[in-house]
């Protein structure tokens, strides 16, 4: 049983994140990178003709669908008893991360949700504008009014739910395709093939960002093109750890701290062995985990004459030896590179990322070599 004070693989966020707030129930966090274009973009338009009312109501309101989007997908995921752990808004849209990948019929419908919530805000808003005998299209697009807002607002749902129906990765329409496809043929060839079309479209539209001299083309190709090859990787690794339990990759060989070392003892033990996380033991009993991470932050605050207690982590990452690897991975997502492996109750193992990285590349060799003597005969 799981004390309540360690934190689940749900309860881990995506690194990098300022601020949050929270809506429906859903934690919803802005990455910093995602106020480096709320800034940007009140200072390009700030050079416009329009009001800094109507600037700031159209930026607001974007951000607005974007999230409405978002919540679209958290919606119907919780429909097939998915739960959304945190909505993370990034410069080019929203992330809706959930606590469990959707199976292939659930996948269709959870991401057709947040472009039907933006073609639904553009269908509403075009009927008020048709009901009110106002202009369904903005006189200028490069400049926000009162009378261009609702227009430009419109137009713009339009276009998101559009580039979200791209049937590549990381976008929308790429995981209805995964999901069309893998009726037909493997999850993980049905992913590679999603993937490799986003690469495709955005090394194309990164061609013509250069082409065009547009910068924000460029940056919206980098994020699909990084967004695809993440998505490839995690299908191959979830080919190369299918079947395979935690024990398999798990260290077994590892040291331990008492609850009572100081942190130039834990430094010693960094610098003689090979392992970076140390569980830190009451007795027999796990109380807590010393990262690296935290070793040096603890020496740089608290000086090597410090207690590890105080700088361990309490709520580490706790999983089974017979839990399948695949559904341990989400343990070591984000700063976390290191779960306890108990059974029962007895600390027998640690789960690295590094561990994990070794046992992945020698499954490809094995799987390799099996290849290469299956074509000989």
């Amino acid at each position: 049983m799981q004390p309540e004070n360690q934190k689940s693989n749900q309860e881990r966020r995506i690194p990098g994140c300022v601020g949050s707030v929270l809506v429906f129930g859903v934690p919803v966090r802005f990455h910093f990178t995602f106020w480096l274009v709320v800034v940007a973009l009140i200072v390009f338009g700030a050079q416009g003709k329009q009001s800094a009312a109507a600037l700031t109501l159209y930026i607001s309101a974007i951000f607005g669908s974007v999230l409405l989007h978002e919540l679209g997908h958290a919606l119907v995921a919780r429909r097939y008893s998915i739960r959304t752990l945190e909505i993370v808004m990034l410069p080019i849209g929203g992330l809706a991360r959930l606590e469990r990948s959707p199976r292939a019929h659930e996948e269709i419908w959870v991401a057709l949700a947040g472009p039907v919530v933006n073609l639904v805000l553009a269908g509403l808003l075009f009927a008020w504008l048709f009901l009110t005998g106002a202009p369904l299209l903005p006189a200028a697009w490069d400049e926000i009014t009162d009378e261009s807002l609702l227009p430009m607002l419109a137009t713009a749902n339009l276009i998101l739910a559009g580039f979200n129906l791209l049937p590549a990765f990381p976008m929308d329409g790429g995981r209805i395709l995964r999901s069309l496809l893998s009726r037909f043929r493997p999850e993980h060839e049905a992913t590679r093939t999603a993937a490799r079309i986003g690469m495709g479209m955005a090394a194309m539209m990164g061609l013509y960002g250069l082409l065009a001299l547009n910068p924000f083309v460029i940056f919206i190709a980098f994020f699909i093109y990084v967004g695809a090859v993440q998505e490839s990787l995690a299908s191959q690794q979830q080919v190369l750890i299918r079947g395979e339990k935690v024990r398999a990759a798990m260290i077994t060989d590892f040291r331990t701290l008492d609850h009572g070392a100081t942190i130039r003892e834990a430094a010693n033990l960094l610098l003689s062995t090979p392992q970076q996380d140390f569980p830190v033991m009451t007795s027999a009993q796990v109380t807590g985990l010393l990262t690296r991470t935290a070793l040096l932050r603890a020496m740089a605050t608290e000086g090597p004459d410090g207690y590890v207690a105080g700088a361990m982590d309490r709520g580490f990452g706790r999983v089974s030896p017979s839990t399948d690897l695949a559904d341990a991975l989400p343990l070591l997502s984000g700063n976390n590179s290191c779960a306890l492996v108990f059974d029962d109750d007895r600390l027998v193992g640690l789960l690295t990322t590094e561990n994990l990285s070794e046992f992945l590349v020698l499954r490809e060799i094995g799987n390799a070599r099996r290849r290469s003597q299956a074509e000989d005969l």
